[in-house]
Formats: structure tokens, sequence, C-alpha cells
């Protein structure tokens, strides 16, 4: 038998949900049961913290200690950048294959998502997290300022367009 869990010690989960949406609960079980903690109550901490993100996966961090959990949602840059788009949502089950996002986002909008995402960026500067924002926006589908997002990241290479410091 394993040894009992302490109830002091903190213990963090991260998971890949769908923002809005009730989890099941038989997912939820093998992760938070031996915590003891509910996994229908966790569900529903989940569905409740990540309304502002409806219909998108998100990844959310559970921070458990003594059997109480707080949900904080860890979003990822496509999240971001989705949400950026002000797209209406959209059911998950009425799509065959993955959703498109033809929308247009301002190069200040994608300034803002490098600054939100610069501390979990691997760039040493912010024209680097901008750049990696850019490949996420061709990921996407969406374009920046009404071009592709290949042709702005070529200006901003070339010094065209330029990146505030920090």
């Amino acid at each position: 038998m394993p040894p009992k869990m302490d109830p002091t010690e903190e213990k963090i989960l991260m998971m890949r949900v769908v923002g809005g949406e009730m989890g099941s609960a038989a997912s939820l079980a093998p992760k938070v049961g031996p915590l003891g903690l509910s996994p229908k109550v966790i569900g529903e901490d989940i569905q409740k913290n990540t309304m502002d993100w409806k219909g998108l996966r998100v990844t959310v961090r559970l921070r458990i200690l003594n059997r109480k959990a707080t949900v904080e949602v860890v979003p990822s840059a496509s999240s971001l950048i989705i949400k950026e788009l002000n797209e209406p949502y959209c059911a998950r089950k009425d799509r065959d294959g993955p959703a498109e996002h033809d929308g247009n986002i301002s190069f200040e909008q994608v300034i803002g998502i490098a600054r939100q995402m610069r501390e979990r960026s691997m760039a040493k500067e912010l024209r680097g997290t901008v750049l990696e924002m850019l490949g996420t926006c061709r990921s996407v589908g969406c374009t920046v300022d009404g071009e592709h997002p290949e042709d702005v990241t070529e200006k901003v290479q070339s010094g065209d367009l330029t990146v505030p410091d920090e």
C-alpha cells in the first residue's frame, strides 16, 4: 500500500480542458480521487473559472492544498489569438474538421499578446516573442493588419516594422 499523502503538501496538476464546458468526472477521477477530492466539484470549478474561454481549449493549473483546489487558467498563444479575434462561440460537435479562423488582428494586439506570453517564451527579447506570435497567427489562419503573417514577419525582420523594447 502506498504511503499516506501529507495534507499540508501543495500539489499542482496541469490539464487541458475546453473552456466553459463541464469535463467528465470519469476523466478527472484518476487525477484528483487519490488526493481526496470530488471529481464532480473540481469539474464544476473548472467550468466556472473558464467561462471567459468558452469553446477554446486552454490549460488549467489546479493547486491543491489541504484538500482545497484553486483553479487558474494558463492560456496558450493560440487561445489568446483566437480570443482577440472576437469570433462567436460555435459548438465543437457541429464541425467536421478543425476550426477555421479567418479574422484580422492589429499588430498592436500581437505585441500585447507577446507581452502576456513573454515569461513563457524562450526568446531573449520581446521582438523574438512577437515573431513567435506571428508564427502562431499563421497557424491559426488569421491575418495581421490585413496582411499575411509571413509578410509581417519579413517586415519585422527587415526593420520596416519596429517592436518596442520590453
